[in-house]
C-alpha cells in the first residue's frame, strides 16, 4: 500500500513549508532515511527524509510550492502500484479498488530527458555539469546563484563530490550576463508603478511575531550609558595576547555580562506563561543575527557557565551558520534571554522587540568617543548606549533598573567578568 508523503513540522514554529527543491524523480528507488526534498522553514532550508522505502510514485506538489504542515507531498509505494486520487484511497467495489483492473497498473509513462548540448571540437564542458543536465550544489549556494545571476553550471565545486558551496561562488563567473531573479526587488526601476515581491518563510514568521509582541505586552524602556573604556583597554590586551584565534568581540563582553547579570537577578531571567511566569535556573542568552529577508536568534545555551573566549567561537559558529541557514531549531530556540547588537551599523540608540514568551532583551548601540566629565574635567570617554525592553507583567521598574545596573558594572570593570 502506498505511504504519504507529507509536509512535516522541520522547526517548532513551523506552519508551513516552501518546496525548494526535489532531491528524488518519479520512478527513483528510495530507502528509508533517502533526503527526498529540501524544504525552506520559517529559519533555516532544511532536508525532507523518506520515512518509508519503495519507489517515489508521484510528486504531488511542485517545486517552489508553499505547503502547509501536514498537507500531501507525494506518494511512495511499490513500483506500478496506483496512486489515491487526491490523497484518498479510490472506491471499491467487489473487493477491488474502482475503475482497476486485476493486472498491476503500469508506471504513467514519462517525458525523455533532453540531453545537454555536446561541447564543440575543443571546447571544454561546463566543470559541474552531470550527465543529466543537473548541477550539485548546495541550498545556500543555489539561492545567491539565482540572486545573482550565476550559472552554476560555469562554476568548479570544491564541496564533497564536487558540489558547489558558498565559497565558490565569491568571484564565480557570468554573474552579469544572466537576467536577475524576479523574485527580489530589483536594483533599478523595472519598467511599472511597483513591484509585488512574495513573502519568504522567514519574514512570513517574523510578521507573526511581532504581531504577538507589541500588541498584547505591556512594555516599557530602560536607557543607560556604558563608559566603555576599561572594556576598550581589556579587549585590546586580549587581542594583543591570543591575536586572531582568541579575538574577542564587544559583543562577546556583552554576552558575558548579561550572562552574568542574569544569574544575580533571577527575576529578568524568566517567560511568561500566561496563567504563571516560570523562573529559569538555567542561562540560555539570544544573539540577535541579521540574515537575508530577515532575522534569527542563535541560541547560546548555559552562557553564564562559558568563558570569554567560548562565547566567542560558539557565537561566531552560530552567526557563520545562521547566515547559511544551517542552524537546528534546537540552535535558535529557547532563549530566556536576548540581545540585539546594531552598534556595527553605526547606530546609536534603538528600541528592541521582546521575543515572547522571554520577559526582556537589551539592545545594544555603538561605542563613540564623546566628550564627558570625569573628575571636573572634561575628557574624551569611549560611551555605549543599551536600552532594555520589559515585559511589565514579569519585570517591574526597580527590577529592570537592579539588572541593568549590574550589566553596566560589568562592562565598565571587567575584571567583574572573570569573578
Amino acid at each position: 500500500m502506498a505511504t504519504k508523503i507529507v509536509m512535516e513540522a522541520l522547526s517548532p514554529t513551523m506552519e508551513e513549508g516552501r518546496l525548494v527543491e526535489w532531491k528524488k524523480n518519479e520512478g527513483d528507488p528510495i530507502a528509508v532515511g533517502d533526503v527526498l526534498a529540501e524544504v525552506e522553514t520559517d529559519k533555516a532550508v532544511m532536508e525532507l527524509v523518506a520515512r518509508a522505502a519503495g519507489t517515489l510514485l508521484k510528486q504531488a506538489a511542485a517545486a517552489g510550492a508553499t505547503v502547509p504542515v501536514s498537507a500531501l507531498l507525494g506518494w511512495i509505494g511499490s513500483a506500478g502500484e496506483t496512486v489515491p486520487e487526491n490523497g484518498k484511497p479510490a472506491a471499491k467495489t467487489g473487493g477491488r479498488a474502482e475503475g482497476q483492473t486485476a493486472a498491476v497498473a503500469a508506471p504513467a509513462p514519462t517525458a525523455a530527458p533532453t540531453p545537454m548540448a555536446q561541447p564543440a571540437a575543443g571546447a571544454q564542458a561546463p566543470p559541474n555539469a552531470t550527465p543529466a543536465g543537473r548541477v550539485k550544489a548546495s541550498p545556500l549556494a543555489k539561492k545567491i546563484a539565482s540572486d545573482k545571476g550565476i550559472d552554476l553550471g560555469t562554476v568548479a565545486g570544491s564541496g564533497p563530490e564536487g558540489r558547489v558551496i558558498k565559497r565558490d561562488l565569491e568571484h564565480a563567473p557570468g554573474a552579469a550576463t544572466l537576467p536577475a531573479p524576479t523574485a527580489r526587488p530589483q536594483a533599478g526601476p523595472s519598467g511599472g508603478p511597483y513591484e509585488d515581491v512574495p513573502l519568504t518563510q522567514i519574514r512570513k514568521t517574523i510578521a507573526k511575531r511581532l504581531i504577538q509582541s507589541i500588541g498584547p505586552i505591556p512594555t516599557f524602556y530602560l536607557t543607560a550609558e556604558i563608559d566603555m573604556n576599561r572594556a576598550w583597554d581589556a579587549r585590546e590586551q586580549l587581542k594583543a595576547q591570543a591575536g586572531e584565534v582568541g579575538k574577542v568581540s564587544f559583543n562577546d563582553l556583552v554576552l558575558k555580562a548579561v550572562a552574568s547579570a542574569l544569574r544575580q537577578h533571577r527575576a529578568c531571567n524568566a517567560w511568561w506563561q500566561d496563567d504563571r511566569i516560570r523562573y529559569w535556573n538555567e542561562i540560555h542568552v539570544g544573539m540577535a543575527v541579521a540574515v537575508e529577508d530577515g532575522l534569527i536568534t542563535p541560541v547560546i545555551r548555559n552562557a553564564d557557565q562559558k568563558s570569554l573566549r567560548q562565547l566567542s567561537a560558539e557565537s561566531k559558529d552560530y552567526a557563520a551558520r545562521a547566515r547559511e541557514r544551517k542552524l537546528t531549531p534546537e540552535e535558535y530556540t529557547g532563549a530566556t534571554f536576548s540581545i540585539s547588537n546594531l552598534g556595527m551599523f553605526d547606530i546609536e540608540h534603538f528600541t528592541a522587540i521582546i521575543n515572547p514568551p522571554e520577559a526582556g532583551i537589551l539592545a545594544i548601540g555603538r561605542i563613540a568617543e564623546v566628550p564627558a566629565v570625569v573628575d571636573g574635567q572634561i575628557v574624551p570617554r569611549k560611551r555605549m548606549r543599551v536600552t532594555m525592553s520589559c515585559d511589565h507583567r514579569v519585570i517591574d521598574g526597580a527590577t529592570g533598573a537592579a539588572f541593568l545596573k549590574t550589566v553596566k558594572m560589568m562592562l565598565e570593570n571587567p575584571l567583574a567578568l572573570v569573578w
